[in-house]
């Protein structure tokens, strides 16, 4: 842009005079707004500044011997395009940079660029425009700086009748490039009818002739791609805006959402219309980011939220054309929005569609992977540093929520706080060693936008979308997780991370986020037993260490765990060390492995009686009428977190509903369905029955359980339930009371026990914000999916084997032989468990090496780091029937 078109348009607000010093006075922070006027004269006199300061980077101020080194007139200046010269004039301005007056060569032809004082706010400087050029104007539309769905399609109708677009091109250049016009497009009317609608299009007409002229020279200037023009001059000044905000629901806006798509779905048909919206965006963008920022424009006009809803509307968002400039931009400027208005915007997008949803969805997805596939990510180039992903994800995050809310919802069934806190450790923590507080002493953090929606991830039954499609892959192999981390731990406001989204990322990634979490928690505990040992002069134990016989592992084990529990739970997320009396194995890992192997075979065991066994789902159930006490179950919640802390997987088999529970949320009529598929079938039919239920079934608030010994036991639902028949009217409460009492009251005392020495494990971990209940099971259980072929593709060799090795083509082609049950084994015996971890066989790390040539030895493995010693056999008979052997017979270690 030149100095010439500026100098039609520019005002010169008296704020904006230079002091002798070459800088000016003015205050950033704006006062609360009492005098409107002066708020629109200090708003004039900001823009004036920053336009200035546009100039003096782009122009200079033709002193050719000017010292200033943000004036492109000094030497040395490195010249930069119009875009980078508005964000740097903003910058400029923040900071009070000093700024040039004019040489006096510059003077005569740039008068924009030097604001006269002398002049009116409400006349432009150096103003040439005669009657016959307004008049022209008016008949190119300049005076329209708001657009309705009528106006839209009258503009339409008079350009198609000419041939010619460019009139409705540049009315939308204009609007939708200024936030003020943007905001005021498209308003939602009470009775829709036709005087209001005049009295919208006739506020213009109401303002005096030279208002009218102020506003198309603006006009003008916006028309021209002006970086640097005031977005939000009037914004807020209204009283209407605020009184139409404040009979609005808190999911609604004062937008007709439905006229923004039908206005979108005519005009994107034609290419240089689209091209419009397209460079519109550009230039809206940092402006909005602006007003967001340093103005604080959404809480004077919460209508300011028109804006982002309309961009959003635009269906081509996720097109190429928009990837590279427009949709960054406007991302960036999203993601400043406050709180407030991000839970705004996710309650209204929750009345979206499914298909709307996703479209959004997949529009910040879309520009997450084109990010992440176009810069080559590392450990020095981190994708956290990366401003358009970071804000992409941040506005990723309003359509998840969007999608949870829009979702089937229970909110209702939460299970209760433990009445008594977990017992906290007796010992000093190191932070209080050094006179620090303990931080995240509350337990894990809650999403602020959850705690703003008064909602969580778990109370989403069904979402619009499935959670599988938020998860971006490329995104999760470039993250450098251990950063992350850090950044998650450090919460500071420069670095970004992504597992506070951690939607975005999949099970894998979030469980090596899980793993560095707890690593560093057990490297905490064990430097705090070394400084406590110091200080009280006691035994240095920073281990947790457990001394089993394998004949009596459960007394043994639980007896320990129970004294640790009760004298000092900080000791259970140390490390865990497992010792197996009689054997030489050094636990690096798969002693303890196989030691929660054997621990949850006898713990389910149905002969102790703990839990009942469903032959029909092979699923495991708290039993009711179980003579242990409350304590062995809190030991059995120990070891499940245990496991987990110590990264070890689990062969257990419960219900969603268990995972479910254990993130504090009730079992419903719903959760029997895996749970107890034949009771859930016949509350179903119950439920769809179309007879009389009362006199075909003749059943009552009344039902039967039976105990250990197979005796029954009644039990009344509602009080005097025997006396209460099902009726087609109560029936739902029947239903629902039934699967209460089933998975929640019959069981409550083991449960919360059980819950309780899981959360003596977890309570400071991020399990809960990172992990849905599904994801729980996978953590624990691993994956029941054994691809074997995906383990072959990972699998390293060593000891002068290679994958083209003869003995190693045959160990897979016999491997690949075997039945399910053999494959299990073979995991068994090479890395302590049946189970895959969490992303499948292919993220286990298994090596093979040479162990001597042919031998009649058979094959050993060290289960702590997954390697196999595979000696050199002389024919593929020989390895088949030495390798069935060790797995078969495998038990116990031993040192080689």
């Amino acid at each position: 842009m030149n100095s010439d078109e500026k100098e039609d348009c520019e005002c010169a607000p008296p704020q904006a005079e230079t002091n002798p010093a070459g800088g000016h006075d003015r205050e950033y922070e704006e006062p609360e707004i009492e005098n409107p006027e002066a708020s629109r004269m200090k708003r004039a006199a900001a823009k004036h500044l920053i336009e200035r300061y546009y100039h003096q980077l782009t122009e200079g101020c033709g002193n050719d011997s000017c010292s200033n080194s943000w004036c492109a007139s000094s030497m040395g200046f490195d010249r930069m395009d119009n875009n980078a010269a508005a964000v740097k004039a903003l910058e400029l301005y923040k900071i009070n940079a000093k700024l040039c007056d004019p040489h006096p060569s510059k003077k005569g032809t740039t008068s924009a660029y030097l604001g006269s004082s002398a002049h009116n706010n409400s006349a432009c400087s150096n103003r040439k425009m005669n009657h016959k050029d307004v008049h022209s104007v008016r008949d190119d539309f300049k005076d329209v700086n708001y657009l309705t769905e009528e106006k839209v399609y009258e503009i339409l109708d008079i350009c198609a009748e000419k041939e010619d677009y460019s009139p409705l091109i540049r009315v939308i250049g204009r609007v939708f490039s200024s936030a003020e016009g943007l905001v005021q497009s498209f308003r939602r009317s009470k009775p829709h009818t036709k005087e209001e609608l005049k009295s919208l299009q006739g506020k213009d007409e109401d303002k005096d002739e030279d208002e009218k002229e102020a506003a198309a020279c603006s006009a003008t200037a916006m028309e021209e791609e002006s970086p640097a023009s005031s977005s939000s001059s009037r914004l807020g000044e209204g009283s209407s805006g605020e009184n139409d905000v404040q009979k609005l629901g808190p999911d609604e806006v004062s937008l007709d959402i439905d006229a923004v798509r039908r206005v979108y779905e005519r005009l994107l048909s034609n290419e240089k219309i689209e091209a419009a919206f397209l460079n519109a965006l550009v230039y809206l963008s940092p402006n909005v980011e602006c007003d967001l920022t340093y103005h604080n424009v959404y809480s004077r006009d919460p209508n300011y939220l028109n804006l982002f809803v309309i961009v959003m509307e635009n269906s081509n968002l996720h097109s190429p054309e928009y990837l590279e400039i427009a949709l960054p931009q406007f991302c960036k400027a999203m993601s400043k929005l406050p709180l407030a208005a991000l839970a705004k915007m996710a309650r209204l997008w929750s009345h979206y569609s499914a298909e709307q949803i996703r479209r959004m969805m997949e529009t910040f997805q879309q520009l997450i992977t084109y990010k992440v596939i176009s810069n080559e990510f590392n450990s020095r180039n981190l994708v956290n540093d990366d401003d358009a992903v970071v804000a992409a994800t941040k506005c990723l995050k309003i359509v998840y929520y969007a999608n949870v809310l829009g979702g089937d919802l229970d909110t209702e069934h939460n299970e209760e706080e433990d009445e008594e806190p977990i017992p906290e450790s007796s010992e000093l923590t190191l932070q209080e060693l050094l006179g620090e507080e303990r931080r995240n002493k509350k337990g894990p953090r809650v999403d602020p936008l959850e705690t703003e929606l008064g909602i969580r991830t778990n109370d989403c039954r069904r979402p619009l979308i499935p959670f599988e499609e938020f998860v971006n892959e490329p995104l999760n192999e470039v993250l450098e997780m251990d950063k992350d981390y850090t950044f998650f731990k450090v919460e500071t406001e420069n670095k970004f991370s992504f597992m506070t989204c951690p939607f975005i990322l999949n099970a894998v990634t979030k469980n090596l986020g899980l793993y560095y979490d707890n690593r560093i928690r057990m490297y905490s505990e064990r430097r705090i037993t070394v400084l406590y040992s110091l200080v009280q002069g006691q035994q240095l134990n920073p281990y947790l260490r457990l001394k089993v016989r394998r004949d009596h592992i459960i007394d043994d084990a639980l007896v320990r765990l129970e004294m640790i529990a009760m004298e000092n739970p900080a000791d259970l997320k140390k490390q865990l060390y497992v010792e197996f009396e009689g054997e030489q194995g050094v636990d690096e890992g798969g002693v303890s492995k196989e030691f929660f192997q054997l621990v949850v075979e006898e713990i389910f065991n149905p002969d102790i009686g703990m839990f009942t066994y469903d032959e029909c789902t092979k699923l495991f159930w708290f039993n009711s009428s179980s003579f242990e006490n409350e304590g062995q179950y809190t030991l059995i919640g120990i070891v499940l977190g245990l496991a987990i802390y110590n990264n070890c997987i689990l062969d257990v088999h419960f219900p969603m509903v268990v995972y479910r529970k254990l993130m504090g949320k009730k079992g419903t009529f719903r959760d029997l369905a895996d749970s107890n598929p034949v009771l859930y079938q016949s509350l179903k039919e119950l439920l769809e029955y179309e007879g009389s239920v009362e006199e075909d079934m003749m059943i009552t608030f009344q039902i039967s359980q039976t105990d250990l010994f197979g005796n029954p036991l009644m039990y009344d639902l509602r009080e005097n339930g025997d006396k209460i028949p099902v009726t087609n009217d109560n029936r739902k409460e029947f239903v629902a009371q039934y699967a209460e009492y089933m998975l929640n009251k019959s069981v409550e005392k083991q449960f919360k026990a059980f819950r309780r020495g899981f959360h003596m494990v977890t309570n400071e971990s991020p399990l809960k914000y990172l992990f849905r209940p599904e994801e729980i099971e996978l953590l624990i259980c691993g994956s029941r999916n054994l691809d074997f072929l995906a383990l072959e593709e990972t699998t390293e060799y060593d000891g002068g084997y290679n994958r083209d090795s003869r003995i190693i083509r045959e160990f897979w082609e016999t491997l690949h032989s075997f039945g399910e049950e053999q494959k299990r084994l073979f995991l068994q015996f090479t890395t302590g468990t049946d189970r895959a971890p969490v992303g499948g066989l292919g993220k286990l790390k298994m090596i093979i090496a040479k162990n001597g040539p042919d031998t009649d030895r058979l094959p050993t493995s060290h289960t702590c780091f997954n390697v196999l010693l595979l000696p050199e056999y002389s024919t593929r008979e020989k390895l088949r029937e030495r390798l069935l052997k060790a797995i078969t017979y495998a038990k116990g270690f031993g040192m080689l």
